[in-house]
């Protein structure tokens, strides 16, 4: 079973019989196993989403309040540690997707806990930096392509909700932001089966939740 979250480019990533990296080991000690960090940084974006989802489709309104401990903690700062040691397997995609949507959760903590700026920024603000990650994830998506199925519907998923979250902030209709929350809570609901895979398969030791390879 491979890493969720590969790179085409890697040696690794084209070894179907490789989910972990081994560094060489200094002085006869016994070699360094690095563990998949994909399940850590697919559920901290999947429970963060779905937290934040609630609020903005209106399901549970005080849901808002509540993503705010979790985009600086776990969407934020646990998903940048993810993409880190995506870093230090050789892993681009997963570094480049785990980091960066880790720094969107922070960027968004940094808005929802400093609301002089969130009012400067205004709904054409907001929808421009919303703008700029739909960019972000649409070429993330044309990456995907050559990962696996679970990640190209991920992406995909995200990049309308991004679209759609955008439209509402620069048009103030609700409808369209409500429908993004919804789109919301699907990504969040795919990221998590990609954890659930990822950790189940990895310590099960074989393939018990499929995550199709196109790569």
């Amino acid at each position: 079973m491979t890493t969720i979250l590969t790179n085409p480019g890697s040696a690794r990533a084209k070894n179907p019989a490789s989910t972990t990296s081994v560094q060489p080991a200094p002085s006869g000690l016994a070699a360094i196993v690095i563990a998949d960090p994909g399940a850590l940084g697919l559920g901290a974006f999947a429970l963060t989403t779905f937290v934040l989802s609630l609020s903005n489709t209106g399901l549970i309104p005080g849901a808002g309040a509540a993503v705010v401990g979790l985009a600086l903690f776990y969407g934020g700062i646990a998903q940048v540690f993810a993409g880190m040691w995506e870093f230090v397997k050789g892993n681009t995609f997963g570094a480049t997707a785990f980091t960066s949507y880790g720094a969107f959760w922070l960027a968004f903590w940094w808005l929802l806990t400093h609301p002089e700026t969130h009012l400067a920024a205004g709904g054409a603000g907001v929808g421009a930096f919303l703008v700029a990650w739909t960019i972000f994830t649409a070429f993330m998506t044309v990456a995907a392509l050559k990962t696996n199925r679970v990640l190209v519907v991920l992406f995909v998923a995200l990049t309308l909700t991004f679209i759609a979250l955008a439209i509402g902030s620069f048009t103030g209709v609700s409808a369209i932001h409500e429908f993004g929350g919804w789109l919301g809570l699907a990504t969040a609901a795919i990221a998590w089966y990609g954890s659930a895979a990822t950790v189940i398969n990895a310590t099960w030791k074989h393939p018990a939740l499929p995550v199709w390879p196109l790569a």
